[in-house]
């Protein structure tokens, strides 16, 4: 008679895996690195996100951020400048350069020509006095023409073609004088050449002012280029 056979418990892969430490280490091992990447995820989140930048999977490309651009004013604030009267256009001082913008001037219907020159270099010099509006303002332009000067046609001898200032042309600022020498100059106020004759209250000397381009660039180092008036 055969006696049974003693068989101890049967092993299972886990208790063979316990008792085995040659394969458990390998185990623990890779488990580990996985669970060190995925701690790696949100810590570099956190790490970008305390630097100001956002993470994302997608590379993105916006372009610069956005800037404000000087001396640009929009078109509806053009159009209603010169909605009403002659159009015109008068040079306001931005980033230090003169730039022009649109105006209007109200001159009545069958003027001499003498009276019309006079006219328009008033109506002129008034806008140039006149602070700018909010839009060109925020746009940078600013004006060195103070209010209060007045303008007046030739006196005596004087060419027919002579515009005297209340104030000297002397006494103005140099950034002053070159808005009111290039505005006129490219008006009805100026020669057929586009030169400007100017001088102060009679019987101050004149003197021919021309606007160039170096003026316009800067207006505050150059001041019109001028000559004095045979006679006056």
């Amino acid at each position: 008679m055969t006696s049974p056979r003693t068989t101890g418990p049967r092993a299972t892969p886990s208790s063979q895996a316990a008792g085995s430490p040659r394969t458990a280490r390998p185990f623990r091992r890779r488990r580990a690195g996985r669970v060190r990447r995925w701690l790696a995820v949100p810590l570099l989140a956190a790490l970008l996100t305390g630097c100001g930048i956002r993470s994302t999977q997608v590379p993105t490309d916006f372009g610069p951020a956005p800037s404000r651009v000087p001396c640009a004013l929009s078109g509806p604030d053009i159009s209603t400048q010169s909605a009403h009267g002659v159009p015109v256009q008068v040079f306001l001082l931005c980033s230090e350069q003169l730039v022009t913008v649109d105006r209007s001037v109200r001159i009545p219907d069958g003027t001499a020509e003498a009276a019309r020159r006079v006219l328009v270099a008033q109506a002129l010099l008034d806008e140039l006095a006149v602070a700018p509006s909010t839009p060109e303002e925020q746009a940078g332009y600013t004006t060195d023409v103070r209010g209060g000067m007045t303008v007046s046609g030739p006196h005596d001898a004087d060419p027919e073609d002579t515009l005297r200032l209340s104030t000297s042309p002397e006494d103005l600022t140099s950034t002053a004088l070159a808005q009111i020498v290039c505005t006129f100059s490219d008006s009805a106020a100026a020669r057929d050449d586009g030169s400007v004759v100017l001088g102060g209250p009679a019987p101050a000397p004149l003197r021919s002012y021309e606007c160039t381009p170096e003026v316009r660039a800067a207006p505050g180092d150059e001041s019109p280029t001028s000559m004095a008036v045979e006679g006056s």
